[in-house]
C-alpha cells in the first residue's frame, strides 16, 4: 500500500509538472507572438508617415496582412487605415479641376489651380498628389474587400462567410475624402461618415449596416447609390448635399431615419423602399431639375420664395409620387446647404 501511495504521489507529480511545463510553453509562444505582432505593427504605422507613396502603400498592405491573420487586432488596424483616410488631402489639380464646379470652395480652387503650375516645385507637388491618391485608393480597396459579404440572403442562413470577410467591423470615416469609394455588398457593425466628402460616384448597393449609420454633413459630388442597402439601426442623413443622381431604390429601413435639411440636386428615388419606422423626410431641399420618386406620403411643395421642399401629404394621397423637376436657376441648383 505504501508502495502504491509512492507510485501514486510520482505520477500525479510528473503530470501537474508536465501541465505547467506545457502552459508556460504556451504563454511563451503567445508572448513571442504579441511581440511579433507589436513590432510589425510599428513598422507598418511608420511606414505610413513615408514621404514616398510606394512605402506608404508597403505599410497599407503589411498592416491587411497582420489584420488578416490576427482577428483579434482587426479593428485597432482597421482604425488606424480609417484615421489615414481621415488625415487632410488636397486632390492632384487634375482632378480638382474637374469636381471644382460641384465640390470644392473656391479657395481651394484657386490653391490647387495655383499650385499646378509648369515650375519643378510645382510638378513635385503634383506628383506626390497623384501618389497619395494611389495610397488613398488602395485603402479603400482594403477596406471594402475585407468587409464585403457576397452570399446571397439564403447563402447567409446556411454559409459561413469567406475567410477574407472581417465580421463585427466600426468605421469611423468623420471628415474623411473618398474618390470613388465602392462599398457595394459591405457589412458593418455600425459607421460614421459625419461630415464626409464622396467624391466621383459612390457605390452603397445591397451594403448592410447593422448598427447606427450617421452621414450628417456629408456631400456627395456624383451619383450615390444606395439600392438594396439595409439600415438595421438609425440612419442620419440630415444636411447631406447630393449634387448627382441618388438611388435609394428597395434599401430597407428598420430604424429611425432623418433626412431633415438634405438637398438633392439631381435625379432621386425611393422606389420601393421599405420604411419600418415613419421617415423623417420633412425640410428635403429640391434644388435641381430632375426626376424624383418619393416614399409614399410625401411631395414637393413649392414655397413662397420659390424653393421647393418635401412635405408629408395628408393620408389620403399617399401613394408613391412622380414628379418632374422644370429647369432652375443657377443660383437654385448651388442651394445645397439647407
Amino acid at each position: 500500500m505504501l508502495a502504491f501511495r509512492r507510485q501514486r504521489h510520482q505520477e500525479l507529480t510528473a503530470h501537474v509538472t508536465a501541465y505547467l511545463a506545457e502552459h508556460a510553453a504556451a504563454d511563451s509562444r503567445h508572448d513571442a507572438t504579441e511581440r511579433r505582432v507589436t513590432e510589425l505593427y510599428i513598422k507598418a504605422v511608420e511606414q505610413l508617415g513615408s514621404d514616398k507613396a510606394v512605402v506608404r502603400l508597403g505599410g497599407l498592405y503589411a498592416l491587411q496582412r497582420l489584420a488578416q491573420d490576427n482577428p483579434d487586432h482587426r479593428q485597432t488596424i482597421v482604425n488606424v487605415i480609417c484615421a489615414y483616410l481621415r488625415m487632410p488631402y488636397t486632390l492632384p489639380h487634375a482632378i480638382t479641376a474637374l469636381l471644382a464646379p460641384a465640390e470644392a470652395s473656391a479657395a481651394e480652387f484657386l490653391s490647387n489651380e495655383a499650385s499646378g503650375d509648369d515650375t519643378d516645385s510645382g510638378k513635385v507637388l503634383e506628383l506626390d498628389r497623384e501618389g497619395e491618391l494611389q495610397v488613398r485608393m488602395a485603402a479603400q480597396r482594403i477596406l471594402a474587400e475585407h468587409l464585403r459579404n457576397d452570399r446571397s440572403a439564403v447563402e447567409k442562413d446556411s454559409m459561413q462567410p469567406g475567410q477574407r470577410f472581417w465580421p463585427g467591423i466600426r468605421l469611423d470615416l468623420t471628415g474623411a475624402t473618398l474618390v470613388d469609394f465602392e462599398f457595394d455588398h459591405c457589412h458593418v457593425a455600425g459607421a460614421s461618415f459625419y461630415r464626409t466628402s464622396f467624391l466621383g460616384d459612390t457605390w452603397f448597393r445591397e451594403a448592410t449596416f447593422a448598427g447606427n449609420v450617421w452621414f450628417h454633413k456629408a456631400t456627395f459630388a456624383g451619383l450615390a447609390d444606395f439600392s438594396g442597402a439595409v439600415f438595421a439601426g438609425r440612419a442620419l442623413f440630415g444636411s447631406v448635399a447630393f449634387a448627382g443622381d441618388v438611388g435609394f431604390g428597395r434599401a430597407i429601413f428598420t430604424g429611425d431615419v432623418w433626412f431633415e435639411g438634405a438637398a438633392f440636386a439631381g435625379d432621386s428615388t425611393f422606389e420601393d423602399a421599405v420604411f419600418n419606422e415613419n421617415p423623417e423626410l420633412g425640410g428635403i431641399l429640391v434644388t435641381g431639375a430632375g426626376r424624383h420618386v418619393w416614399p409614399e406620403g410625401w411631395r414637393v411643395r413649392v414655397e413662397p420664395d420659390g424653393t421647393r421642399r418635401l412635405q408629408c401629404t395628408s393620408p389620403a394621397d399617399r401613394e408613391p409620387v412622380v414628379t418632374e423637376q422644370e429647369d432652375v436657376s443657377a443660383d437654385d441648383r448651388n442651394m445645397c446647404e439647407p
